[in-house]
């Protein structure tokens, strides 16, 4: 019987795996969650530790979409989405660093949209509509699905992102590539271009007219697949280790596959968030009240979220209930001062380059090591250092970064972008004029 979803907000109403892909967002505002999360028996069979990177994903991938998609065509997808490696590197005793940066678009989100855009491909290969791909962005979300869907024949991608709120390169990563993709610079936050797209899906005529789907991580299928790295990084440990895990968050969908990952039998002792100063869900661990406000910025940009959307799917995970959340979870913030104080830190004693993001990571390990005792800590290190190139210079010196080739062609092309409000009237407006 094939895996079904259901609405966080209609838990006995189910869609199929198209539906829940293809229409993102459920019309009760809701999120999609798989009916069924597989247990360990299902993925960590006898030789899962020599598994290639590709077995290993597809394994993962076929225990959520079991009976949806035939094994030929899934192994496919998985095997052509999950073509580099996530290295775990040691960079101290008890400190190791899960690099995520290896994929097209130098940012841990590649996992999901790639294997996402060859999903909705198989989704549609029968279909006669174009599909319109919609995703807000706080900085790497946009640059990895613009270079998954770019000249995928049958789509169109608009990318939301907040003016003046993601370097430079990440920026070029957004506005550069053209033909199907389309970049709307916003006068607002990265939740208010979350908002919009959010808006576009409730709007029931223009989702069905334009064939709406979002590429963010309230899609599942953007989400499942950032499970595979959790279990990469299982492999290269020891047998008997169970890790901490240090999440630099902000919408909180890399969280949320680590603890669905565990479900699935992941060796893990416990997660750690690591935020900026945008903490609305460390202060929810601490106080058990949810209070989301608008976001700050930061120079970790990618996690300057003030709802993160995926809270909704962690408290599902955990029956609603704080205690259970805080049980699984501790969470760390930290301002910029910090962060670039750990920028530098790491560099000095270990020799390694680390980003904002990954500084965050760092500080929040510490953290908890202080509070906790030694524990074997994994820190995700989501996005290449170059993507972030002012703030590394400033601190460690011009040059210090080597700018990666597939950056570093960016830089003389020009940016074409579409200036855009953050009034939903507006954006809807602009949807509308998209309609043939």
């Amino acid at each position: 019987m094939a895996q079904k979803f259901y609405s966080t907000a209609s838990a006995d109403k189910f869609v199929d795996l198209k539906q829940a892909v293809l229409r993102s967002l459920p019309s009760d505002k809701g999120l999609y969650m798989p009916a069924e999360v597989p247990g360990s028996d299902e993925v960590l069979q006898p030789g899962w530790r020599d598994w290639s990177f590709a077995e290993l994903s597809y394994r993962v991938a076929s225990a959520f979409f079991y009976g949806s998609v035939p094994e030929k065509d899934l192994r496919e997808m998985v095997g052509q989405a999950v073509n580099f490696d996530a290295p775990l590197v040691k960079i101290a005793e008890g400190m190791n660093i899960l690099e995520l940066f290896h994929g097209p678009s130098l940012a841990f989100k590649d996992f999901g949209a790639r294997f996402m855009a060859r999903l909705m491909g198989w989704l549609t290969r029968e279909d006669d509509r174009e599909l319109t791909v919609l995703v807000a962005t706080s900085g790497d979300t946009g640059g990895a699905v613009a270079s998954a869907f770019h000249r995928v024949q049958g789509t169109r991608v608009v990318v939301l992102y907040p003016r003046g709120k993601v370097s430079a390169l990440q920026e070029k990563q957004l506005t550069t590539l053209g033909d199907n993709v389309t970049a709307l610079e916003v006068s607002g936050s990265f939740d208010d271009c979350q908002r919009l797209v959010k808006a576009a899906f409730l709007d029931e005529r223009l989702s069905e007219k334009l064939n709406l789907t979002s590429a963010n991580s309230i899609n599942i299928a953007r989400l499942l697949p950032q499970a595979f790295y959790y279990f990469r990084a299982a492999q290269q440990m020891s047998e008997d280790a169970k890790p901490v895990f240090v999440v630099p968050s902000g919408n909180f969908g890399n969280l949320t596959a680590g603890l669905l990952a565990r479900h699935m039998g992941l060796p893990v002792s416990h997660f750690v968030a690591a935020t900026n100063l945008n903490d609305v869900v460390p202060a929810y661990l601490r106080s058990g009240h949810y209070e989301p406000r608008p976001s700050v910025s930061t120079i970790s940009n990618a996690m300057d979220v003030g709802a993160p959307s995926n809270f909704v799917r962690i408290l599902e995970l955990h029956g609603r209930e704080h205690r259970r959340v805080a049980g699984q979870i501790s969470g760390f913030h930290f301002d910029d001062r910090a962060t670039r104080r750990a920028i530098r830190e790491v560099k000095e004693t270990t020799g390694y380059l680390i980003d904002p993001h990954g500084a965050v990571g760092y500080l929040a390990a510490q953290q908890w090591r202080r509070e906790s005792g030694d524990h074997e800590m994994v820190i995700l290190e989501t996005a290449h250092p170059s993507k972030f190139l002012d703030v590394m210079e400033d601190e460690l010196g011009p040059g210090t970064v080597e700018i990666p080739e597939r950056l570093a062609c960016l830089a003389t092309r020009d940016k074409i972008a579409i200036e855009m409000g953050a009034e939903e009237g507006s954006f809807l407006d602009w949807l509308s004029g998209m309609i043939s």
